[in-house]
């Protein structure tokens, strides 16, 4: 596989609104997926779709403690990522309310 493709799934993977709740939500480290799916007021099932694609695509580790299952960021750049994303949005949505003012 090229490494264009590759980029690509790690952003397709980034780029669904649960995944993005999900990384949120493990910013501050590793979490039990029993904390993740209220907190990110989701359902277990798809919680746990979402948990498995992340962890597949290389964005999440996971590690079993007993019965629980803990989830956390693989590499701390993702957060990075998302956080341009939100910087590029806030300054689209303000770019465009400026132009709404002056019309």
């Amino acid at each position: 596989m090229d490494k264009t493709y590759l980029r690509a799934e790690i952003l397709k993977t980034l780029g669904q609104p649960t995944r993005l709740k999900i990384v949120d939500f493990l910013r501050e480290g590793e979490r039990c997926v029993c904390e993740i799916f209220p907190a990110i007021n989701e359902e277990q099932s798809n919680t746990s779709r979402h948990l498995n694609m992340m962890v597949s695509s290389g964005i999440l580790f996971r590690r079993k403690e007993g019965v629980k299952i803990f989830y956390a960021l693989k590499h701390p750049e993702i957060i990075a990522i998302v956080d341009l994303a939100t910087t590029i949005m806030v300054q689209e949505i303000t770019g465009r309310h400026s132009l709404l003012l002056a019309a």
